[in-house]
């Protein structure tokens, strides 16, 4: 275990470096001149290219994105053309909001997709199975923007019992934890169902029930734990989408997490920023893959990590 987790931790360095690598260049295609938004409108041609030779960018563009991975390897992630502030710093304080919402929301995602395909599981082609899948399917194919848009007209504008915006209080979670997790949630709910299915027609439940076993049991002690293999991995998927959802939901609900923080640093070209931004977000995904893997050998000791 301890090995197959250390060769997993190495892989992820050609992985990190890829997401720099291609991050630096596409924001290379942003339109606009980060010298030129700092120096503001109206500023001299002397003033930009001063600006351009402080920050470096008059540079070739090899040789400023090999500069930025000798910084990185010495765990400096630069610091923010806007606010000239350290990059890591701004992060680590953005960086525990995302993580809450993205935590609450897998974790809605979770309870809500996986009751909802065990409860359409265990009566196929009823009128309860339809019913829930009807409603996974709505949930697939609302946008989440326009879903969050609704949630907050309806619970904060018109009844007026939840916050509109920020993340001061629990109250603060609901809305956008449930609009993040709504979508993944309608996807959990299709994948529990075809994979308890499958499991629930196998011979050993069947002899499970022959000696009389609860139902209940059947279900969620023997059907359920040999269901989880699949529902795991779409569940890990899920979380990195979720990661990339933070970046519209904290744009809507007007939260300052990571998300929020990676669009304005679009806005503004800041490189350093964006580039911290989305090294953090890989770092997670690529650390929550892991935890999948070690997962499928709690749920299965049969699977061997190699």
């Amino acid at each position: 275990m301890l090995m197959f987790i250390i060769r997993r931790l190495v892989q992820t360095v050609p992985v990190i470096i890829g997401v720099t690598f291609v991050v630096f260049f596409i924001m290379q295609l942003v339109p606009g001149d980060p010298a030129v938004l700092l120096a503001g409108e109206g500023a001299s041609k002397d003033t930009i290219e001063a600006i351009r030779e402080q920050l470096g960018l008059n540079r070739p563009l090899y040789v400023q994105y090999f500069d930025y991975l000798m910084n990185l390897a010495n765990g400096d992630f630069g610091v923010s053309l806007k606010n000239s502030q350290p990059v890591l710093d701004e992060i680590l304080v953005r960086l525990p909001i995302t993580l809450e919402l993205a935590l609450f929301s897998i974790l809605i995602t979770i309870v809500l997709g996986m009751g909802a395909g065990i409860i359409s599981a265990v009566k196929p082609y009823s009128m309860q199975d339809v019913g829930v899948m009807l409603v996974a399917l709505i949930g697939i194919s609302l946008p989440s923007f326009w879903f969050g848009l609704m949630l907050m007209y309806f619970f904060s504008v018109k009844l007026q019992i939840l916050p509109v915006a920020g993340w001061d209080s629990l109250l603060h979670v609901i809305l956008p934890a449930l609009t993040l997790g709504a979508g993944g949630a309608a996807i959990v709910a299709r994948m529990t169902r075809s994979s308890m299915l499958d499991v629930i027609r196998q011979d050993y439940i069947r002899t499970a029930r022959a000696k009389g076993l609860r139902e209940r049991l059947i279900i969620y002690k023997h059907a359920l734990r040999n269901a989880l293999i699949p529902v795991i991995t779409v569940v890990g998927l899920q979380f990195g989408a979720l990661l990339g959802g933070t970046v519209l939901v904290e744009s809507i609900f007007a939260i300052n997490g990571l998300g929020r923080m990676i669009v304005d640093a679009i806005r503004m070209r800041d490189l350093p920023m964006v580039q911290g931004g989305v090294l953090f977000a890989s770092l997670i995904f690529v650390i929550v893959n892991l935890f999948v893997d070690v997962f499928y050998r709690f749920f299965n000791k049969r699977i061997e990590l190699n």
